[in-house]
């Protein structure tokens, strides 16, 4: 998966409204990119731990309750992040309204 190209920027740039509403929607796109690879990574560190305990002979079921607990907890992260990511497109599309209506 490749990640969205941004283009070069330096302290004396000038941008125009419109480039403003593109760069903003590629960091929302670009976050939200790193969002799934810490998902997709999640579900592998579960697939991981579920693997070694049904290999274990002596397998000790709170190592899954841990992980369990501790994926939870990042995933309720991941969420808080992506209802910012929400309102941060919910502005991004009212200025595109407004340029519409200029």
């Amino acid at each position: 998966m490749s990640l969205p190209t941004v283009p070069n920027i330096d302290p004396n740039i000038t941008i125009d409204r419109e480039k403003a509403i593109d760069l903003l929607l590629t960091s929302i796109a670009m976050e939200e990119i790193g969002l799934s690879h810490i998902i997709n990574a999640e579900g592998e560190k579960i697939q991981a731990v579920v693997e070694n305990f049904k290999k274990s002979d002596h397998a000790d079921i709170t190592n899954l309750i841990y992980v369990n607990a501790n994926v939870a907890d990042t995933l309720k992260r991941v969420i808080q992040k992506q209802i910012l990511l929400d309102f941060k497109l919910d502005d991004v599309k009212e200025l595109i309204e407004g340029l519409d209506g200029e």
